[in-house]
């Protein structure tokens, strides 16, 4: 447990009020303000309360259009893959995911779990989403079924649909058609040079000024990689990455409209 904002906060309190008063009342804003927020900052363990709800809720996801298919196994390998699984994780995932896939499995404990992980964190709600992303869309356009959970998903941790839709265009998801629910195969072209930059910030295209730049604060508040603390280092690299996309949709956001 950290001390350190206790003890500056201490030493403060005693120099601005004297006596013990004053170390009392510095040690409380200390700890208030320096070590528990450093504490709500701290990224939690990715160990089993993690991974298995992960992968139970992938297992889900699989199966909701009827059939798990090869490229959601595929998806579903590399996202293994990407965590650094070792054997003892790797065996869990392999059995959340095989019992989220059996007939009758409810998601919602599934869910409620990685609330709990994320704690209130948007950063870490992000993570998840965009660890389970390349499996959302492994078969293409999202099915009905599945677009359904991951709006129960992205409900339960505080994600909008245009926060959905944003990330989804940073990992070169393109939009679907007009009419149609959800977001597309990955653009053909690659990332976001071929995704439109309104989406990726999450604004529409008549967006003024004053808009354009609260949003990209805003997207750059939520996914800075210094943020998330101790976590494996492809999900630093994958924050980077979005860190890149936001700043390179902004940049060509700007020189459209001549933004300073």
């Amino acid at each position: 447990m950290s001390i350190l904002g206790k003890i500056i906060g201490a030493i403060v309190g005693v120099l601005l009020f004297h006596g013990w008063y004053g170390l009392l009342i510095g040690a409380f804003f200390g700890h208030y303000f320096y070590d528990a927020a450093r504490s709500r900052l701290r990224a939690p363990s990715m160990g089993q309360g993690f991974i298995e709800p992960l992968f139970a809720f992938a297992g889900v996801l699989s199966k909701s259009d009827g059939r798990v298919s090869e490229p959601e196994i595929a998806a579903t390998e590399a996202l293994m893959q990407r965590l650094r699984l070792d054997s003892e994780q790797r065996r869990s995932a392999i059995e959340r995911f095989t019992l989220g896939k059996q007939a009758g499995f409810d998601a919602t404990a599934s869910i409620a779990e990685l609330k709990r992980w994320c704690a209130g964190r948007r950063d870490l709600a992000f993570i998840v989403l965009d660890l389970l992303l390349d499996l959302v869309h492994a078969e293409g356009p999202l099915a009905s079924a599945k677009l359904i959970l991951v709006r129960r998903l992205c409900g339960a941790l505080g994600v909008s649909e245009h926060e959905l839709a944003a990330l989804s265009a940073m990992k070169g998801y393109a939009p679907a058609p007009p009419g149609a629910s959800g977001y597309g195969p990955r653009a053909p072209a690659g990332r976001v040079p071929a995704i439109d930059p309104y989406s990726v910030l999450g604004v529409d295209r008549n967006a003024n000024e004053r808009d354009i730049k609260r949003a990209y604060r805003k997207l750059m508040s939520q996914h800075h990689p210094d943020k998330l603390g101790d976590v494996p280092d492809e999900l630093k690299r994958r924050a980077e990455e979005r860190a890149r996309d936001i700043n390179t949709a902004y940049e060509r956001v700007k020189t459209e409209r001549g933004i300073r």
